[in-house]
């Protein structure tokens, strides 16, 4: 039996291989592909797409996988059956002519994206999104679901926790939020942050963003950090995490913020398991999980004043008279103030869920049927002035300021509240097995709580379930009330409420 899993073993490699090729192209398009060369990678992602698709649903492999699944391999071995069993069933569903067409529209797509938030002009792009979202739903239903047929995505994402799970815990944050957020802009205290709109050298922040990622036990042997207009990471392998971020107009820092985002994701990737490189144990559990790795690094380590103690008068050595009367306090409120805003990527850590339930609504009711994709504009401004109590102006302040549809990622907004709550939760446990955890990150020590991180949870790889691995570490099932509580303890003592 083991001769045959050496052969299973090789062929996942192979299929990893072209999904290594895959990403790393997904990576030069939002980076460096020129604008003309779009339509030609659209096919290339196609036809990889079909071959992945071939390989993974091929009648010898699916035997093979069958027959070790009936042998019922112990450990690591078994998971990796078990996974790949999974996703060939999925696999197995859709005709590989619909997986080419899929990639290639979504490739499309994508072009016509950028074209209308340019022109502010959602007309140009709902035609595409409309055949996105029929083509999902054929998906949908060749796979199957229970429930909603959003379960149909959401289960890709967060295999164990269902639409219906999820809804009662986002509700119970929404109640939290709104009448919160209502005391804070009551509130109408005044912050000083015009020092954060001066321009910044660009140069000096990479170096200073690329010493802070250091610290953090990013390694940059192993990784590297760009630019694109919007920031994300792309994990290859634990050797090769490629890191994003922007500078616009110069400010900070904004950059260094993001750059600690993107940073979580990496430490993340760059911390799966070893012996389980190309293989599913070697891979993240989840989105939600890897969201939670981002947002405790931004929010609560880089938005906190600990973080300040250490890392501001460094800033003062970089940037010089800028930062010359900022002390912590100020620096402290300026990145933490709360403001109801038109975009998402640009929202407060209070507001930044409002806008998610928002878009988990609005393609909520899309794939069931409730809404017409024609009257998502219409829809998005109703929602806005719902939630937030402010209405764009234009297309491209409301329904275009997202790619997430275009690459067809229905049911993945919920990850990044999803990860926001996992990451209070994670934190707050944390601080509990490492009692001086905030007074070691005042002294500059971020590898403590990398170190924990890595051992709780990016060692784990996908050996356990997102239920499972909060159940883990925190010895209790996802909740919101460590976050609301997180925001309460954070937020209301700047804002005198």
């Amino acid at each position: 039996m083991q001769e045959k899993y050496e052969k299973f073993l090789k062929k996942i490699a192979e299929i990893n291989d072209l999904g290594y090729a895959q990403e790393l192209l997904m990576w030069d398009q939002e980076t460096y592909l020129p604008p003309k060369g779009t339509q030609m990678r659209a096919r290339v992602q196609g036809t990889l797409s079909g071959l992945i698709h071939e390989d993974l649903t091929s009648p010898e492999f699916v035997a093979l996988v069958q027959e070790l699944k009936e042998a019922q391999l112990p450990g690591d071995q078994g998971l990796n059956v078990k996974e790949i069993d999974k996703s060939q069933q999925r696999a197995m569903k859709i005709p590989r002519d619909l997986v080419v067409e899929l990639s290639d529209t979504q490739s499309q797509a994508y072009k016509a994206w950028v074209e209308a938030r340019q022109k502010s002009d959602f007309s140009l792009f709902c035609p595409w999104l409309k055949k996105i979202l029929e083509l999902k739903k054929r998906v949908a239903y060749l796979v199957g679901f229970e429930g909603s047929i959003y379960n149909a995505f959401f289960k890709a994402y967060e295999e164990d926790t269902t639409v219906e799970e999820i809804i009662p815990v986002f509700e119970n944050l929404r109640q939290s939020l709104v009448p919160f957020i209502e005391k804070i802009v009551s509130s109408n205290k005044v912050m000083t942050n015009g020092f954060v709109k001066e321009e910044y050298p660009v140069d000096k922040q990479e170096i200073f963003n690329r010493r802070v990622l250091k610290d953090m036990g990013f390694d940059l042997d192993a990784g590297r950090l760009d630019i694109a207009v919007h920031p994300f990471c792309a994990g290859f392998t634990k050797y090769d995490v490629r890191l994003t971020t922007r500078y616009e107009n110069e400010v900070w820092p904004e950059p260094l913020l993001s750059t600690l985002h993107e940073g979580g994701h990496g430490l993340y990737e760059q911390g799966l398991p070893e012996e389980g490189i190309g293989t599913p144990i070697g891979q993240s559990m989840s989105p939600g999980v890897h969201e939670s790795q981002s947002r405790l690094w931004e929010n609560l380590v880089g938005r906190s004043k600990e973080f300040w103690y250490h890392y501001l008068p460094i800033a003062k050595e970089y940037f010089g008279d800028k930062l010359k009367n900022i002390d912590v306090e100020k620096l402290y409120e300026a990145i933490n103030q709360v403001r109801p805003s038109l975009i998402r990527v640009e929202s407060d850590e209070v507001t930044y869920n409002l806008h998610i339930l928002i878009r988990f609504e609005l393609e909520r009711e899309m794939m069931e049927g409730k809404i017409q994709v024609e009257d998502l504009p219409k829809l998005w401004n109703e929602r806005m002035k719902k939630y937030l109590g402010v209405v764009p102006s234009s297309d491209a302040t409301g329904v275009l300021q997202d790619v997430h549809w275009s690459f067809g990622l229905i049911a993945y907004f919920p990850t990044y509240t999803i990860g926001n709550l996992y990451s209070a939760q994670f934190f707050h446990q944390a601080e509990k097995d490492i009692p001086d955890l905030k007074s070691k990150i005042s002294q500059g020590d971020l590898l403590v709580l990398r170190k924990w991180l890595l051992e709780k949870i990016h060692s784990r790889g996908k050996r356990l379930t997102p239920k499972g691995l909060i159940q883990e570490v925190t010895g209790e099932p996802l909740k919101a009330d460590y976050f609301v509580q997180y925001l309460k303890d954070k937020f209301s003592p700047i804002y005198g409420i």
